[in-house]
């Protein structure tokens, strides 16, 4: 039974870890525009963060270490300092954007601007990270997330025509008034939101955290194939609900508050209650996952003395890149840039370095002076492949699709 139990609180932590305001805001957006069209695109994102995780943490529990720990080892320093430098600029955005997405939904709670929320919910964060236990701190946005599922029982609750949406989904067309190229920049913003490498950062190092050695490969198995997907299905019940009452009346989502107006029309202020509290509960959540995967590369990289529960006189560096990540993002944050422009700009880079995430797992995971017996199979060699060769598309063609579509206007 306690076994079961952790696997569980694990899968919950891996769903917490999906849905960030990245994903809440675009699933919504992209409700809002173009239907399910772009639904598909939540599909490739599960397989391909569940694939990339499950290799990154076996990595971790059987050697002890992570990709950039050990892929500085075998190349130099100066060789991976392109993507340690890439992946700490999009999670340095991404944490603005959390920290702001967390403020905004207290604002919706509580009448006062949202930008007196940020310090707040800065300090809050710091706190959690310096004093409560790593297992604790997952288990907890993880759980109050599930609050989530308050879109997926709209959904039932507009009664819409199944058929109909299945149909959306499982034949996507660019939307009338809407053109090729606005449609794949959105596409790129959906798959950035949802395959933010910091979720493959915090997952391997989370592993480590945990010591998890060889025998807990069925935690990290289930983790990743089970949390992953029932994050899929939370974004694809935003989705659908934007599609129901948002596009219809001709809603832009320009404000989380839209996001949440489907739920509110279904269910009143009990259904506000419930996303409120799912919305702070899994953005807070990506927030510490972003603040420390922030940390945790380029301690990886410098081979620094790191871990949460590394008490400061041993990593001093690692806990003051923590702080002073925190400070700079908060500070940003101030400055009253636009939250939503962020975000999306946020996860359109994460799509965009993508290739610079997954090359390194990739080696790392076939490569068995390391993880011996345990490399890669076939089937994972053959998708892992794909999505490396899809995402480095991906990327580069990130650049002209921003300029053709002026950022997605």
């Amino acid at each position: 039974m306690r076994r079961a139990l952790s696997l569980m609180l694990g899968v919950f932590t891996a769903m917490g870890g999906f849905m960030d305001i990245g994903d809440l805001v675009t699933d919504a957006l992209v409700g809002a525009r173009f239907g399910l069209s772009l639904a598909w695109v939540t599909l490739v994102a599960v397989v391909g963060v569940a694939l990339y995780s499950e290799m990154a943490g076996r990595i971790a529990v059987v050697t002890g270490r992570t990709v950039f720990d050990l892929i500085r080892e075998r190349t130099g320093p100066r060789v991976g300092l392109a993507t340690v430098a890439a992946s700490y600029l999009v999670n340095v955005l991404a944490l603005i954007a959390e920290l702001c997405g967390v403020a905004l939904a207290i604002e919706l709670l509580a009448d006062l601007h949202y930008l007196l929320w940020v310090p707040p919910v800065a300090l809050l964060a710091w706190l959690v990270v310096w004093r409560l236990p790593f297992a604790y701190m997952e288990r907890l946005y993880g759980l109050l997330g599930l609050a989530l599922f308050v879109f997926v029982a709209a959904v039932w609750w507009f009664g819409p025509d199944w058929g109909a949406l299945w149909h959306d989904a499982a034949h996507p067309t660019v939307p009338r008034g809407e053109g090729h190229a606005t449609y794949f920049f959105y596409a790129l913003v959906l798959l950035g939101a949802q395959m933010n490498p910091y979720e493959v950062f915090f997952f391997a190092s989370g592993a480590v955290e945990h010591r998890w050695r060889a025998r807990n490969l069925l935690d990290v198995r289930v983790n990743a194939w089970l949390g992953y997907p029932i994050g899929g299905v939370l974004a694809i019940g935003i989705q659908a609900t934007a599609h129901l009452v948002l596009r219809p009346a001709g809603i832009q989502v320009e404000q989380l508050s839209q996001t949440v107006l489907p739920v509110v029309i279904a269910f009143g202020q009990a259904g506000f209650a419930f996303a409120i509290l799912g919305i702070v509960a899994s953005v807070f959540g990506a927030t510490l996952e972003t603040l420390l995967s922030s940390s945790y590369t380029v301690a990886h990289h410098f081979g620094w003395t790191w871990g949460k529960e590394t008490r400061p006189a041993r990593a001093a560096r690692f806990h003051t890149l923590l702080l002073v990540t925190l400070l700079g993002a908060a500070v940003v944050a101030l400055t009253t840039v636009d939250p939503i422009a962020v975000t999306i700009y946020a996860v359109y880079l994460a799509a965009a370095v993508l290739p610079l995430t997954f090359l390194p797992i990739l080696v790392i995971a076939n490569d068995r002076r390391y993880l011996g017996r345990r490399v890669n199979g076939r089937t994972t060699n053959v998708l892992g492949t794909v999505y490396l060769v899809a995402v480095t598309a991906g990327a580069v063609a990130a650049l002209p699709l921003l300029i053709a579509t002026k950022a997605g206007a």
